[in-house]
Parts: structure tokens; sequence; C-alpha cells
């Protein structure tokens, strides 16, 4: 069943018919600018971070909306503390965040999922020691998240606190056109020798009768290896401890093995099986495009990311099958499905902000409580599945409310919930957040998820090359990968020393060799 029964339906659509007069009822003024240059010195007065996503509803902003309003109403009540939001935006908010805070312009928290980042934060001592605070004011979150902290410790002492991520998702998921599987008499491919096969075929025989049909689309975002990863590091055999260690990430197309997975998408490219001039489409506005026109034969995306696409299409066209594969199998047999770290979001605070830790830290406390954390992350006004499951409004629902289309982004340290260790639980969460597929999609979408998967090792130890040279390596990776997939097929080779000289000049052979030396040393201290 699509349907699922709501049981706070009632108050939503309360809530609906109230908004467009009532929308800041109870609510907090938002600060200008003035007033919160006013306040900046205030210590129960703090600022945080909040992504921008350009999807806030008309008139609002990321410290006025019903969920920013709703926050500070209850954190000044329940800890004395007045917290406002300043918005960076997401698509390059790790190299906006290191210039605020170089510039001493950063709100009084920070936050990143780059190792590389908290790595120069902490290396450049920008950041501020939280061990005292949190042992004071951090009840819950010692409770709640404990288990991640130590990836946020720096000479034993916390310098982050760790977020705790929700659901374990792989970090990419491939999907492919089922549909037009199914017409070409082909069974939905669980090898790559299988997915090239119906790749080749769909460029032939286009079995969707669409106008520029695209075997395998993919986008030219430089600030995610999503579209080439998992197909490539499938050609690497199975990793020792220390091989992963090294190579961990965005370094795995380095590994032994991973040229020949290069080699095989320029073969792919240079064969008009991959967008051409993908490297152009630097927001990927043309590639989510080619899914919701049924232009996409097969592509691969960070987890969820293709769900409003995929949705977009069926409104289009309800036939259309797209399902979600696992077909990289690694030599020897299964699949290594690279899965996020329990842990998250490293969320910091910078030096300017030294004056007001225990205030951040109240504040980050009561993020933690997963009652409050539930709250921010689904909305006050949230729904609840037949079985008892939390899940997000549509965006539609969540505009005339009042709220940002992401509310997640304000809960940042406790986004795991006991639901989601139960898959009934869970796929009946997914199907209610979307229903566009039926439940039987998710369940599979779930087996998917959790089939073959694989962490890599982790350590809190910042590496000296790792802090100086990662921030701009982690980019320089994405555009060496793009120019062996797209440089002609007789030149790969030459373009294959080419640019590992040139990665090698920005410091990736010191990366490579201390990690190896450090591993070797015996000094790693790997988990918790």
């Amino acid at each position: 069943m699509k349907a699922t029964t709501l049981k706070k339906l009632g108050a939503a659509i309360i809530s609906v018919l109230m908004v467009t007069s009532c929308a800041s009822c109870g609510f907090l003024e938002r600060k200008g600018t003035d007033d919160m240059a006013e306040h900046a010195s205030d210590p129960d007065y703090i600022t945080c971070m909040v992504w921008d996503r350009d999807n806030l509803p008309e008139g609002k902003n990321f410290d006025d909306n019903a969920l920013a309003n709703w926050i500070r109403e209850q954190v000044l009540e329940d800890c004395g503390v007045e917290v406002h939001f300043m918005d960076v935006p997401r698509a390059d908010s790790d190299s906006r965040i290191q210039r605020m805070v170089d510039d001493g312009t950063a709100p009084d928290i920070i936050f990143t999922y780059s190792s590389s980042l908290f790595g120069y934060m902490t290396k450049q001592s920008k950041v501020s020691d939280l061990t005292e605070a949190i042992k004071n004011e951090g009840a819950n979150i010692q409770e709640y998240v404990g288990d991640v902290q130590y990836m946020g410790t720096y000479n034993d002492r916390q310098v982050a606190i760790m977020g705790h991520r929700e659901f374990k998702l792989p970090r990419h998921v491939a999907y492919i056109r089922a549909d037009w599987c199914r017409a070409l008499g082909m069974d939905i491919p669980s090898t790559k020798e299988e997915l090239i096969a119906y790749l080749y075929a769909v460029k032939k025989q286009n079995p969707g009768g669409v106008k520029n049909v695209i075997p395998w689309a993919m986008g030219g975002d430089v600030n995610s290896e999503k579209f080439y990863q998992n197909f490539v590091t499938s050609y690497v055999s199975d990793l020792s401890e220390r091989d992963a260690f090294i190579y961990s990430e965005r370094f795995m197309i380095l590994a032994d093995g991973a040229d020949e997975g290069l080699r095989t998408l320029n073969k792919l490219y240079n064969d008009e099986i991959i967008t051409l001039d993908f490297t152009a489409d630097s927001d990927n506005s043309d590639y989510y495009k080619a899914i919701k026109e049924g232009r996409a034969g097969f592509f691969v995306d960070d987890n969820t990311a293709p769900f409003s696409s995929i949705e977009e299409l069926k409104k289009s066209d309800p036939t259309a099958d797209v399902q979600p594969v696992l077909c990289f199998d690694i030599p020897g047999g299964g699949y290594r499905n690279i899965c996020e770290p329990e842990y998250g979001l490293y969320i910091m605070v910078p030096n300017t902000g030294k004056k007001k830790i225990d205030s951040v830290v109240k504040y980050l406390n009561w993020l933690a409580d997963p009652l409050n954390a539930e709250e921010v992350f689904y909305t006050p006004d949230h729904l609840e599945t037949e079985d008892g499951a939390p899940f997000t409004m549509n965006s539609e629902l969540l505009s005339k409310l009042g709220y940002s289309g992401t509310p997640n982004d304000y809960c940042i340290v406790n986004k795991h919930f006991d639901f989601m260790d139960d898959k009934e639980l869970q796929v009946s969460a997914w199907t209610a957040e979307c229903n566009w597929e039926e439940r039987e999609w998710f369940e599979r979408y779930y087996d998917i998820c959790t089939t073959g998967q694989y962490e890599f090792p982790t350590s809190s130890v910042v590496l000296e090359a790792d802090s100086k040279y990662r921030v701009e390596l982690d980019e320089d990776l994405v555009e060496y990968a793009y120019n062996l997939i797209c440089c002609p097929t007789h030149e790969f080779d030459m373009h294959l020393n080419g640019e590992r000289d040139v990665l090698n000049d920005k410091g990736l052979s010191e990366v490579l060799d201390e990690r190896a030396a450090y591993y070797d040393s015996g000094k790693l201290r790997i988990g918790k």
C-alpha cells in the first residue's frame, strides 16, 4: 500500500489552514544584522551555521522560519540560551567555513563532514577545547551520542562534538531502468559484465524510444566522487586493513586495480555510453534533468539524492520503473558497499566563540536529546505511519507550514532514532515519505543498502600531510578521475602518468607515505 495512516494528520491540516495568517504567532522576531553584531559578545547569545540549499518558502530566511523560531523559543526556555542561525551555501560550505574562520567572521557553531577540514582546524589551533563544557553541560551528548565522540578528539581533548548519523546507508547507490531491462529481454544486472552489456544495448536499441538517450548519466560536480567511485573501486581486490587505511575514501581510485576501472570508464565514455561533456555540468543540473525526462538508463548518486528526480519522472511517465541495483561486483565475488560511518558531522566552535562554549554545549546537548531531536529532524508538526515511525513531510506541506525543504539540516547532533534499527519501521517511513513507489520498492532498497556493507577503518588522529593538503586534494582527485575518463582512449596511459605527477606535486605522495608510515609504526588506534 502507498497510503499510510497518519496519526498527526489532523493537526497538520489545521496548521496548514492557519499558517497564512499566523505563521509567526508566538515566535521571536528575527534579529537584524546590526542586532546580531550588537549581541555578538553576549555569552547567552549564540550563532549556529545552517546549510543554505535554496529551499525556503517565500518570505522566509534561515533564521526566520517556523523551525528556526520554534528551536529558538524552546532553547531559550529550556537552556536560557538564545540561538540564531547563519546560512552557508551547501555547495562550497567547507571552503567558505575555512575562509570565515580564518577571517574571524564565522558563527559560534560550525560543522563539516570533512576530516580534512577538521584536521586543518585542529592543526592550526583555530577551534576551541570543549572537554570541560561537555563534562559539565553535556549529559545528553554523553548518553545518546557518546559512542562516536572518539572521532572528535585531538591530543586527548574533545575539540569537536560528533553528530550521529541516521539509518546506516551506503555512500552511493546505483539505479537502473528496470523497464528497459525487460524491454531488452535482460535481467537486472548483478555484475559489471551484465551492466556493460545492458548499457551498450540501450545505446543501440533505445528501448524507451526517447530522444537523446543516455545509457549512463553523469554530472560534473567536483565536490563529490559519487559518479564513478563505486564502479572504479570495484576493480580493487580485497583490501588489507593497512591498504584500507592508506587509500580510504577518495584515495581508493589510486589503489591497485583502480586504473583498470578508470580505463573501462574511459572506453565507455569514448563509445558514447556516458554523458558526453559531463564535466561541463558543474552543478549537475543537466544530469538531474536527464533523469527527470526519462533519458537516463543508469546512474549512480548519493544514496537517496535521486528520489525527487525519480518522483518527477514518474509524474510524467507513470510506467517508468527505476530500481536500485547492486552490480559492481569485486574480484572474487560479492560487493563492497561502502557505507557512511556512524559518526557524521564534526561540530566545532571557532576560537572567536571561545567565551560562549558553555552556552554552545547547552544548546548542542539539548539537540542530543532524542525527544528534541525528533521534533527538529521531522518538525514539531511531523506525521507518523500506522506503525508509529515518524517521517518527513513532502516539500509542499513543509513550505505551507513555513519550514525549509530540509528541516533535518537543523538537527546536527543526533539523527539516529530507535525505529531506524527495525526494517519494517524504516521501510514504512520511506514508503510514507515517498508515495511515488510501493512498499516493495523500499524493501528492495533496504536489502540493497544492507548487503555487503563496508566501512573504512577510522581514527581521530590528524596526520600532518592530511591537514596540509587534503582540502585541495579532495577536489583534485575528482578532477583526476574526470580527466582520465574523458581523455582520448589512445592517450589514457600518457594522461594517467601525467595526472599522477600533478597530484604528487600537490602533496599526494606525502599524504600516502605518511599514512603508510603511521600504520606501520603501530601507533594507530582504529575505532573507539
